[in-house]
């Protein structure tokens, strides 16, 4: 057990340091410009007063035509001032987010896992309704001080007017603020719980979406929907508590300020009574008491806020934080090298070992669908480098030496379940839209009857996850991408699995012409695959225990024959 380094600065706090630090221009401007439609609220009240006193006293036209000019100032300073401020708070507030979604979004997205103990649908939230929430701190901080411009100013002219009207502000101000940053803090917890709650329910519909087809194969939906409907409903009893925490808070906010202003306004009038002040200074006062109420709502709200910004602060630094599981190399593989597999043990794999020449066709007819599954992982480098025995060599130099990118580069692993993106059938198949082989691609394929199909062609509009596609065309669609990606060592895992016979045999020729003189490697039990294979490996218990071609396999391997012939 490590003790930790309380020395560190908390993420969180790093986090927001960094949002406000990236903005102190925006932050500035919309500073000075919310302030200023405070001072314009606040100064409202105050010019009536004045004028309620100088047309009274002065009863002239002309002071009543000034008198105008300067509420027509006013209101246009607070319209405009308002109006820009905003505009400049919200613009950085949405830039910011954009920024910590991508930030998060690119640690959830790395190829090697990082140690944390996070679902897909939990970094999705995180990364959305977190990352928006910690951008707020943006527009929170320009409000918090215009707010106390305005309750400032207010202070002061009621001090001019009787230091006891001002000393009540400014104590009533401080009482409100000791009474709710002790609510604030219950905000931030019960937030910061939500949070957990709904993301692990975003979790498990994620998790019920991939796996919704084969749920329903064996029965198991309803168990499922019951299991979701258990987290969904501990996250809507604590979104329910939530919002009793922030309603209790807006209950008593509302209270305290509507009862500072009521005794601001009944002091201005008892000291009118009095005589102390006069009937102008009443009016300001009486104004000044209804106009502080909104800037006292927005100064009291912004420690709610603050807490709900460092709680998902907190929860986007579980993500960001977190060191990866192993740290990639530097190098770059050789070009036209060899594929190595060398004594790799993990999972089912037991001692692999087996070489794929540059430039060779070759299928692994696996029959253990987990062992296909191991190796499939360990060569997408989606296995740390500690987590299995052995090594994996690409173009002579080791899997764990290399950049991702140099591997993403030069090796290309396509999974037998590759996603599907909503836009078109042009961007799902060639997303950088720099590849120079999508009509060889859809050819090979035989993604051209779907092209065909539509008026749109390759524009085609394809739905989230392939929503309008069948299974056969999702997995046509997901091999043509990773055809038009031309990379010089293809990994298919099980490419054709959802297609019919006659069109998997015509991939299947169509695959081995497209791809020749470049290292491919297929991973199936399709016959036909292995038919036009240059060479068939038979894994079995994590060995390979048979190497030759697929008809010569057939006609002396029985096990063999028994496995793949359909």
């Amino acid at each position: 057990m490590t003790t930790p380094d309380t020395r560190r600065p908390r993420p969180a706090s790093d986090i927001l340091r960094t949002a406000l630090r990236r903005n102190r221009g925006a932050m500035i401007w919309g500073t000075v410009l919310m302030g200023l439609y405070q001072a314009g609220e606040t100064a409202f009240p105050i010019a009536l007063g004045l004028i309620v006193e100088h047309t009274m006293r002065d009863r002239s036209l002309g002071s009543l035509g000034l008198s105008i000019a300067a509420l027509a100032v006013i209101i246009t300073t607070v319209s405009l001032s308002w109006r820009f401020g905003m505009r400049i708070l919200q613009k950085a507030n949405t830039t910011e987010a954009h920024r910590w979604r991508v930030k998060v979004a690119g640690c959830g997205l790395q190829p090697v896992a990082r140690d944390v103990d996070l679902k897909s649908g939990e970094i999705l939230t995180i990364a959305t309704e977190d990352a928006d929430q910690t951008a707020d701190i943006i527009e929170v901080v320009p409000l918090l001080i215009s707010s106390l411009v305005a309750v400032i100013v207010a202070a002061v002219a009621l001090g001019l007017a009787d230091i006891r009207l001002g000393l009540l502000v400014i104590v009533g101000t401080a009482a409100i603020m000791s009474v709710l940053s002790v609510l604030s803090k219950r905000i931030g917890s019960s937030t910061r719980e939500q949070q957990a709650r709904v993301a692990r329910a975003g979790a498990k519909v994620a998790d019920l979406i991939t796996g919704l087809r084969p749920l329903h194969g064996f029965g198991g939906n309803h168990a499922a929907f019951r299991s979701y409907r258990k987290v969904s409903t501990e996250a809507k009893l604590q979104a329910v508590t939530v919002a009793k925490v922030n309603g209790a808070y807006a209950g008593t906010a509302l209270a305290l300020n509507a009862v500072l202003a009521g005794a601001v306004t009944l002091t201005a009038g008892w000291l009118a009574f009095d005589g102390q002040i006069n009937i102008g200074e009443l009016v300001m006062a009486v104004g000044l008491a209804q106009f502080i109420m909104e800037p006292l709502r927005l100064f009291s709200e912004m420690p709610k806020y603050v807490m709900i910004a460092r709680a998902s602060a907190e929860r986007m630094a579980l993500v960001l934080t977190a060191p990866p599981v192993t740290t990639p190399g530097s190098q770059h593989p050789a070009a036209g090298g060899n594929l190595e597999i060398d004594c790799v043990r993990y999972g089912t794999l037991r001692d692999l070992k087996f070489t794929v020449a540059a430039g060779e066709f070759v299928a692994i007819a696996a029959y253990q669908p987990r062992a296909a599954a191991d190796l499939a992982a360990v060569l997408a480098a989606n296995v740390p480098r500690d987590a299995y025995e052995g090594a994996v060599r690409v173009g002579g130099q080791e899997l764990g030496e290399l950049s991702v990118e140099a591997v993403r580069a030069h090796m290309l692993v396509n999974p037998y379940d590759g996603e599907i993106f909503a836009g078109t059938l042009r961007t799902n198949i060639d997303p950088s839209g720099t590849s120079r082989t999508v009509p060889e691609a859809v050819e090979a394929s035989m993604l051209t009857d779907v092209v065909a199909l539509h008026r749109d062609g390759l524009d085609y509009g394809v739905r989230d996850r392939g929503a309008n596609l069948s299974g056969g065309q999702r997995q046509r669609l997901s091999l043509a991408r990773a055809l038009a990606a031309d990379s010089e060592i293809l990994v298919l895992h099980d490419p054709t699995t959802a297609v019919d016979a006659v069109t998997e045999q015509l991939i299947a020729r169509n695959v081995a012409k497209l791809r020749r003189g470049r290292t491919t490697v297929v991973i199936t039990s399709s016959p036909a695959l292995l038919d036009v294979a240059d060479r068939v490996l038979v894994l079995d218990d994590g060995v390979v225990t048979a190497e030759d071609t697929h008809r010569n396999l057939l006609a002396d391997d029985a096990d063999y024959c028994l496995a793949v012939a359909r």
